[in-house]
């Protein structure tokens, strides 16, 4: 993770709007300069049918990382923008073995309005369960109503 850490905690509570994001179970566990870290612990409600971990959790997990990485100089700056998802593609790679899922975003490439991220999916036994490439974009903050 790049070397300009922020208030993990004005993160995380920027984050509590996100109510989808708060009913998952995703944890906050490090932000840096176009960088974050996400993770999760496996429950039974992961499972899909097969016994793997479902494609759409760990997708969850992913996206959660590109919008916390690619928003947190925002939120820490005070800015009155956001970077929201144009485009993802996501491979899935093999079933996760451990207990826990971890999602690490960062910034491969970008300007002012179009950025693009790499998020790597692993568990903490260091399988590589999926990866995700994002391409996101800029704009105004509009306050909710």
């Amino acid at each position: 993770m790049a070397d300009t850490i922020y208030d993990i905690e004005k993160i995380r509570g920027f984050f509590t709007g996100d109510r989808y994001l708060m009913l998952t179970g995703i944890r906050i566990d490090a932000v840096g300069e176009d960088a974050a870290a996400l993770s999760f612990d496996i429950a039974d409600m992961h499972y899909n049918a097969g016994g793997v971990v479902q494609g759409g959790a760990i997708y969850t997990l992913a996206d959660s990382a590109f919008a916390v990485a690619s928003n947190a100089a925002h939120i820490a700056r005070g800015e009155k923008k956001i970077t929201v998802s144009q485009s993802a593609s996501i491979s899935y790679l093999r079933p996760a073995r451990g207990a826990r899922l971890i999602a690490n975003a960062s910034k491969i490439s970008g300007g002012n309005r179009i950025s693009v991220y790499s998020i790597e999916v692993t568990d903490e036994l260091g399988t590589k369960v999926a990866h995700m490439t994002g391409n996101a974009y800029t704009v105004e903050l509009k306050e909710r109503t």
